[in-house]
């Protein structure tokens, strides 16, 4: 056997112990007459030791060729340590090396292989085989596993089934655009990889598997950022005979469950928010609810004066950030730059101080006398030494620039801890999203998700105002499941297909297996997907995925270790009849 213990468990008890370690040399420290050399592997470091009193001197020239990450293996006695080090769990003891063999030999890795490295992301990215071996990656790594089997066993001791699905489907028109694979057995006809199992996991409803669960690799082809990867993981579940109460509580459970152990922490409350109220009390349909700021809406004591910004303006609304007014004119000068920024988009703010005195003082007084301001106190919630930060334009645009704001003050102002967990789930959405560009309607959540009862008929007369039996968990200001009640009749199905622009060719082209499924008795069902990726990171305390998933892609979604997307040569083309046209 390579090893007898690993180089993270042995403890003082095992002292005059003959033991066999293998793993990587971290580093040496060579004094002439005696080396000490660290050895790890995932569990751990042990200090090993080399001396020309004890050790035969052609042992001790093989020490001395050892470099970093070098793999090696070594028999020997383990010894009290001398100089003790309490920074890591064997560092009483040390093993005295009586046999070294070198397993295999290493080149001098691009960046140091320790907690803090001097490599940036780019470089780790290219070796990331190396960066795994540093403890943040490995640790990162190791949380993942134990978050999913937490899952699991949650999942399956409340019955629920581990079910594969395909990877290779057929492509649909909806959502975001699906990565395609050619088929070479059928020429010029492309699988596509699933966005997600959702209507496999319909199938298996009607097919009576009742409670199913799948931790599956889903894939989108949409632009990234840091909490979005092309190839993503969900944790993708199903219930039969169920409404929407029944599969809160069941993923109110998982997550309490999960927050207890993996975090120690109890949560009591899953507060329940409607969708219209998030949007304007926070501005997005994901609030972080850890701290305030909620919005005040100030159409009512801000429109009847001269003020032709705010008097033409669809919405006013502002925010107080709590002790804002210790906030120097330079200081507020530049959150105004903040906001203007393009990923932001305000064309400015208006500010007002709240006074220790009861006074206010705003960037507007030309207009606005301390009764009018004081209003805008009451509608903010704002007190004395406070600063209500006040935007405005149209309704959307304005709530989305806001929530920016609250955002980007709440991680000033230290908020945002993330040692602290608030869920709360989001009810209530929409059914259907106006495409301003076009004019028509899509699917907010997808093409399978139910109207809420007695709302079926406003589909004809008024769409936009037709709210989904859908939720969203939310944890921290981050999405980190979403679900629905399906539709399981035919009939309503095709209706909501209809009013999505599909002809009643199209919808049969592309959804008609699963509306046939529905004549064979479809049971009235519903589920929820978590993002694992995301879920990970946030019981993790980081809001980036990209350190949980072993071999991420970078921002513009190649690995850049292994050098792909890339190319394939004119053979493969012509085996998958595939032409390129390189020409602009």
């Amino acid at each position: 056997m390579y090893r007898s213990h690993s180089c993270g468990e042995l403890r003082s008890s095992d002292i005059n112990k003959e033991v066999t370690l293998a793993g990587w040399v971290q580093k040496s420290r060579d004094k002439g007459f005696m080396i000490w050399v660290d050895l790890r592997d995932r569990y751990g470091i042990t200090q090993l030791i080399f001396d020309e009193e004890r050790t035969p001197a052609a042992m001790m020239d093989k020490a001395k060729s050892l470099g970093r990450e070098f793999v090696v293996q070594v028999t020997g006695t383990v010894i009290e340590r001398e100089s003790k080090n309490d920074k890591i769990k064997t560092g009483d003891i040390e093993v005295l090396v009586n046999k070294l063999e070198i397993l295999n030999e290493a080149k001098l890795p691009p960046f140091t292989i320790e907690d803090e490295t001097d490599g940036g992301e780019d470089i780790r990215m290219k070796y990331r085989y190396l960066d795994i071996r540093r403890n943040p990656v490995k640790d990162s790594l190791v949380f993942r596993h134990k978050v999913s089997m937490e899952v699991r066993k949650y999942l399956s001791d409340k019955g629920f089934i581990d079910v594969e699905t395909p990877y290779l489907i057929k492509s649909t028109p909806e959502g975001a655009r699906d990565f395609v694979v050619p088929s070479r057995m059928n020429a010029g006809q492309f699988y596509a990889l699933p966005q997600s199992p959702q209507t496999f996991k319909q199938l298996l409803m009607v097919g009576g598997m009742d409670k199913y669960f799948q931790i599956v690799k889903c894939f989108r082809d949409e632009d990234l950022r840091a909490d979005r990867q092309p190839e993503f993981t969900q944790i993708d579940c199903e219930m039969a005979f169920v409404e929407q109460e029944d599969i809160l509580e069941v993923f109110e459970g998982m997550t309490r469950h999960l927050l207890k152990e993996i975090n120690g922490v109890d949560v009591d409350k899953f507060p329940r928010m409607l969708f219209d109220d998030a949007m304007r009390l926070y501005g997005n349909d994901k609030p972080d609810i850890r701290f305030g700021m909620e919005f005040g809406e100030l159409n009512e004591v801000a429109q009847h004066k001269e003020f032709g910004v705010f008097n033409n303006a669809e919405l006013v609304v502002g925010i107080a950030i709590p002790g804002g007014n210790k906030h120097t004119r330079k200081e507020i000068d530049k959150i105004i730059d903040w906001v203007r920024r393009p990923q932001v988009g305000a064309l400015g703010m208006v500010y007002c101080r709240c006074n220790d005195d009861g006074t206010f003082k705003s960037s507007v007084d030309k207009f606005y006398n301390q009764g009018d301001l004081a209003k805008w106190a009451e509608v903010t919630g704002a007190k004395a030494g406070d600063l209500i930060c006040v935007l405005s334009g149209e309704t959307n645009k304005v709530r989305a620039q806001l929530s920016a704001l609250r955002m980007e003050m709440a991680e000033r102002l230290g908020l945002r801890n993330p040692k602290e967990f608030a869920p709360l789930w989001v009810i209530d959405f929409p059914l259907l999203e106006l495409d301003e560009e076009t004019g028509h309607y899509h699917a907010m959540h997808h093409p399978f998700t139910s109207p809420k009862p007695g709302q079926l008929e406003l589909l004809d007369t008024d769409p936009g105002a037709v709210k989904a039996n859908a939720y969203d968990l939310v944890l921290n200001g981050n999405e980190i499941g979403g679900g629905s009640i399906r539709i399981h009749d035919k009939q309503i199905q095709a209706t909501m297909l209809r009013h999505l622009g599909f002809s009643e060719e199209e919808a049969k082209a592309q959804f008609g297996f699963l509306m046939d499924a529905f004549e064979y008795g479809a049971p009235p069902h519903g589920g929820l997907a978590f993002g694992l990726d995301r879920l990970v990171a946030i019981l993790g305390g980081q809001e980036t995925i990209r350190d949980f998933i072993a071999f991420p892609k970078n921002n513009s979604g190649r690995d850049v270790m292994i050098d792909a997307p890339a190319t394939i040569d004119n053979d493969q083309l012509k085996e998958l009849s595939i032409q390129l046209d390189m020409e602009e």
